[in-house]
């Protein structure tokens, strides 16, 4: 397994009136966060929040290159980011117990934080296809030109951990500031990680391994 440092590029944030970052997910231009009952789209380039829909987000969100999707309770509801409307909504695999959630190969990934898993589920049922098994608590997931990456946090530590998506083995890992946590967690497509900073109120990007 390899091992690094995680290098923080940017900082964003505190921003008004969100307490708390869960999901982060990008949309080819713009930063999309949950906090609280909405979510809010960042402007990476000048770091302000350019656009709020208020929804329930109290934990993943995911983009499939045209919806939003966006965890709130034990469901997860698929948005049009242009209207804000709630087009669909299917049970999350965790039943309020869900974490992260990534877009890939047409499925969802959810993160499932204390039991340490991650399921690929289908986006119009929530069936589950498949389980991975972790041996840390999982918060973001995003998938990457082929690679699954997601996010631990466990007491002050935080990780981000590139797995095996057929065994879950643990591939590559970058640790993350003492005290510094994971919530969220999207790639750009390109040499960022954007990741939720939880109770700290921050979006942090990081600088993804070539």
């Amino acid at each position: 397994m390899k091992q690094a440092n995680a290098e923080i590029l940017r900082e964003y944030g505190p921003f008004e009136g969100v307490e708390r970052v869960h999901g982060v997910t990008f949309d080819g231009r713009q930063v999309w966060f949950a906090s609280d009952g909405q979510l809010n789209a960042l402007d990476p380039a000048s770091g302000e929040t350019v656009r709020t829909i208020k929804v329930g987000a109290d934990a993943g969100t995911a983009f499939d290159g045209k919806h939003l999707f966006q965890i709130a309770d034990s469901r997860i509801q698929k948005i049009d980011p242009t209207t804000g409307h709630i087009l669909n909504t299917i049970p999350a695999p965790g039943a309020g117990n869900d974490s992260g959630m990534a877009w890939a190969e047409g499925s969802l990934w959810i993160g499932q934080y204390r039991d340490r898993k991650i399921y690929q589920v289908d986006p119009d049922t929530g069936e589950i296809l498949r389980t991975l098994e972790s041996n840390r608590f999982v918060t973001g997931v995003t998938w990457v030109d082929g690679a699954l990456w997601h996010g631990t946090w466990e007491g002050d530590e935080s990780e981000l951990r590139r797995v095996d998506p057929e065994d879950g083995e643990v591939l590559e890992s970058l640790k993350m500031p003492a005290g510094i946590g994971v919530s969220g967690l999207e790639a750009d497509g390109g040499e960022r990680f954007y990741c939720g900073g939880g109770g700290s109120g921050r979006v942090r990007a990081v600088r993804r391994p070539k």
